[in-house]
């Protein structure tokens, strides 16, 4: 069990990004905002599990675009939100053989390479919610809100799921 809690923290910023990204993205599935993530590497993904991915962000953008009733004035705020909430492709996760070579030291130096480059991409998110967000009205902020809580607590059930599944 102790040796799935780097991975199991690695997931959970993953999971929250995704979270984010596929409570609150764009109205159509453009080139822009879809197809620029290589689908044999997204995330370590299967090409399949990629364009799952990728359909299944495309539908919460475009039901999220629709439950907010963006406006044409809005159109500019979102259409780069959307933008900033494509999946981004990290560098492959060290092979465990690779890791267990690794001295201690090592090992936590390459875990937080990783979470810096995770704490950026997070960065980038934020500041994109926050610019669609200041042009929000009230009521739309609102919606936006339920939306990404109702997020947020379906991938902790899911985290909680794996964990109990991990420990077994």
């Amino acid at each position: 069990m102790m040796k799935n809690i780097p991975q199991t923290l690695l997931m959970s910023l993953i999971l929250a990004s995704s979270a984010v990204s596929s409570v609150t993205c764009a109205q159509t599935p453009s080139a822009a905002s879809v197809g620029s993530a290589n689908p044999e590497t997204t995330r370590g993904y299967s090409a399949e599990n990629a364009e799952k991915m990728k359909e299944h962000m495309a539908k919460h953008q475009a039901d999220m675009h629709d439950r907010l009733k963006i406006t044409s004035a809005q159109e500019p705020a979102w259409k780069t939100f959307t933008q900033a909430m494509v999946p981004v492709n990290m560098p492959p996760r060290p092979q465990e053989l690779d890791v267990e070579k690794l001295t201690t030291p090592e090992r936590m130096a390459l875990s937080i390479a990783r979470m810096k480059q995770h704490e950026a991409m997070m960065q980038t998110r934020l500041n994109a919610v926050k610019t669609l967000y200041a042009v929000l009205t009230p009521e739309q902020q609102k919606i936006f809100d339920e939306g990404h809580n109702r997020m947020r607590k379906d991938m902790q059930e899911r985290m909680a799921r794996q964990m109990d599944k991990d420990s077994k």
